[in-house]
């Protein structure tokens, strides 16, 4: 706190400057006066300043006792939901340096070579031209080797690693690449489609492992720090944000996966696939996996609760099961509901405006046998309320194969309540909600 003297000045007894102002004194005190009095006051005045600048000294440099208003004022923004004020980013200006120290080791290079047969156009195969052009005709190889790259991480000291399924898909070789430049043949333990998640193993001990975080947790604007291979410029960190939770997969572009995305502005590109998205703690909250072409810092990533299930799956079986109804829907709105209620090859109208409006139900799927139409509303599921499409594929993760479940539909102004068996999605099955 600094003293503006003009306002220190005038804030302490003035000293009167109009000489006619002063008291009248007799004629031996007039010099006495000139002298003494105005040393006086001037004193006043020092003194005044003294004890302005020591307070202001004391206030600025001395150290702040518990229990004065403002260490209460201080303690009252550190509590609750307030995780700036004890995050590592507020008391550590270099904690994403702390965060690739303790996570980098684990994060690997994955190198995938496939064979795919070479086909020649249809037009090359005939006699004629090639009796025609003789050896200007082109006769590659019946075989090529198309080679990739990606990251995954490592979960288990003894070897587990978590990437992409799209990095191994359909992999006749895998290796793998530490930071510490050691390689290692990869065995594929499985790969779902689905969720785009692949378990992979490597024949090691001790190995640096990931922490695991709680994406269910995840909030908007928390830090995002992103450690990948992207276009194979190795062990490359890239930081933003997180940008939203929960993206439907028809939002972020592939309705066939089952996945409620992470959105994040931290660079991710192609090589990133199957690497770690952290939080400002050092734990994986994600798998990196999508980015939509055109786009500008948008990126997607798969949460880590929904990867450490399905990669516990593959480690255990080699395949993912996935609930399964046979249904097209979409979330109803009064829109929808005056386009359907419009449409003249529809020969129900619907009565409601909230739940979710069935499309198409898939032959011989569960909800044929159950008997679900199109135009029905599902109104709950084993009891709790459905308002969007959405909720309906987050339900279906809840159960099991084979498990059945109550579902609640309005039909033609009545409810129902039907019983579902639940079914398993096949490769010729289409995952919902479309």
């Amino acid at each position: 706190m600094q003293i503006d003297p003009q306002t220190l000045s005038t804030s302490a007894t003035a000293v009167p400057t109009n000489p006619e102002s002063l008291p009248h004194t007799a004629p031996g005190e007039s010099q006495a006066f000139n002298w003494k009095r105005p040393f006086v006051y001037l004193s006043f005045i020092l003194f005044g300043a003294g004890v302005a600048l020591t307070g202001n000294y004391f206030i600025t440099n001395a150290p702040q006792l518990e229990g004065t208003p403002s260490t209460s004022r201080a303690a009252e923004t550190t509590t609750g939901r307030d995780r700036t004020a004890s995050s590592p980013s507020a008391s550590n200006p270099n904690f994403v340096t702390n965060v690739i120290d303790s996570a980098g080791p684990a994060v690997v290079r994955i190198d995938a070579a496939r064979t795919v047969e070479t086909r020649l156009p249809p037009a090359f195969k005939d006699p004629r031209v090639r009796e025609f052009f003789g050896s200007q005709v082109p006769t590659p190889p019946s075989e090529k080797v198309q080679r990739g790259a990606g990251s995954g991480f490592i979960i288990s000291q003894d070897g587990q690693i978590l990437t992409n399924a799209h990095v191994v898909a359909g992999a006749d070789k895998v290796t793998v690449t530490l930071k510490d430049g050691r390689r290692f043949d990869g065995q594929v333990l499985g790969t779902d489609p689905v969720t785009d998640i692949a378990a992979i193993k490597i024949d090691a001990e001790d190995l640096p492992t990931v922490k695991l975080g709680n994406s269910d947790q995840l909030r908007s604007g928390e830090w995002a720090i992103a450690i990948g291979n992207p276009l194979g410029l190795d062990n490359t960190v890239t930081t933003g944000i997180i940008s939203a939770t929960g993206r439907s997969s028809s939002e972020v572009g592939v309705p066939d996966k089952r996945v409620r995305f992470i959105q994040t502005d931290a660079a991710i590109n192609p090589g990133n696939s199957g690497g770690p998205l952290l939080n400002e703690r050092g734990e994986v909250i994600g798998v990196n996996t999508a980015i939509i072409q055109g786009a500008q810092g948008l990126g997607f990533a798969i949460p880590i609760n929904t990867a450490q299930r399905i990669a516990a799956q593959l480690a255990e079986t080699g395949s993912v099961e996935h609930p399964f109804l046979g249904i097209q829907m979409v979330t109803l709105s009064p829109e929808v509901q005056e386009r359907f209620n419009n449409d003249p090859r529809n020969q129900t109208r619907l009565e409601t405006e909230q739940g979710v409006l069935i499309v198409q139900v898939l032959p011989n799927s569960p909800a044929a046998k159950a008997d679900l139409k199109p135009g029905d509303v599902i109104q709950q599921i084993d009891g709790r309320a459905i308002a969007e499409a959405e909720a309906v594929q987050a339900a279906m993760e809840n159960v099991r194969v084979g498990d059945r479940i109550t579902v609640t539909l309005a039909r033609n102004g009545n409810l129902l309540e039907l019983p579902i068996e639940v079914g398993k999605l096949s490769n010729h099955s289409h995952p919902t909600p479309k």
